[in-house]
């Protein structure tokens, strides 16, 4: 199997640039790598700049409406099992109106893998805050800058006790491909914020910026299993900027724990409903 396997001859649209290239190239990678069959990897996406990674790898995809990606994941991982189910955000997408659903999924460690494309920005849309804008950003619609806190995803996946947190950059395709690669194959919520640059309405979170200040956790002896190592280094943001993985522990899956799913998930069982007792109350 050949990353060109999952190509779809789909035109790209994206600015050139955009680090969602980076991105989709790993995201290809990462799947070739694992030998996963076509068939037995769903894709899900939301609005936004990202969502057309459901055009652009050749594999199952269902794209949905804003905030939504992780309900539409989680219900195909609990349908079926085999599936390797890779949901796919922007920062807007999942720390707006999705940030309820993005703790949920992660304190009930549902097996599904998040992929947060993190350009701060609203791209899509042309250029206005997102959630994770730093305070200070200026944009057309907020000339005077963010008086806002932003976001930081990496402490709210710690806080809501996600068993897998990393940090990806899209212009490190060969460390972005690994985390991948680990993040697709863990058994549970999977976590992994991308620094992606927006070429075209973020001149401050450039790849130029991020080239000088990231640094890779695995090379100053992180302690990925403790929590409060973890929750420390959420917060190192400045002249470093850490990537890789911040925190993992593996621990129960949801649907381990679901009552309707003790008999197997549904695609496992056979299709043989009996409505008589249904029909029989409506007489």
């Amino acid at each position: 199997m050949s990353t060109k396997e999952f190509d779809t001859g789909e035109k790209i649209t994206w600015c050139p640039g955009c680090g969602n290239f980076g991105v989709l190239n790993a995201v290809k990678q990462a799947l070739q790598q694992l030998g996963l069959p076509r068939e037995s990897v769903v894709e899900v996406s939301g609005i936004g700049c990202h969502g057309k990674m459901t055009d652009y790898v050749r594999v199952n995809g269902l794209h949905v409406i804003h905030g939504r990606v992780l309900p539409a994941a989680t219900a195909l991982k609990a349908v079926n099992h085999d599936l390797t189910v890779i949901g796919h955000a922007g920062d807007g997408d999942a720390f707006g109106i999705g940030l309820g659903h993005f703790a949920h999924a992660a304190r009930r460690n549902v097996p599904i893998s998040y992929v947060i494309h993190d350009n701060m920005v609203y791209g899509l849309t042309t250029g206005q805050l997102s959630p994770t804008s730093e305070r200070g950003f200026k944009t057309k619609t907020s000339p005077r800058g963010s008086f806002e806190l932003p976001v930081n995803p990496i402490a709210q996946g710690v806080a809501a006790q996600a068993s897998f947190v990393a940090r990806g950059y899209a212009g490190d395709l060969k460390h972005l491909t690994a985390l991948f690669m680990e993040a697709f194959a863990w058994r549970g919520f999977a976590l992994v914020d991308v620094l992606q640059p927006c070429v075209t309405f973020n001149r401050v979170n450039t790849y130029e910026a991020y080239n000088k200040r990231v640094y890779k956790l695995e090379d100053e002896g992180h302690d990925a299993s403790s929590l409060e190592a973890a929750f420390a280094k959420a917060w190192e943001w400045g002249d470093r900027i850490p990537i890789g993985i911040f925190y993992r522990r593996e621990r129960p899956t949801y649907l381990e724990s679901l009552p309707a799913l003790k008999e197997g998930p549904l695609a496992w069982r056979p299709l043989k409903p009996d409505i008589s007792k249904l029909i029989d109350g409506l007489r």
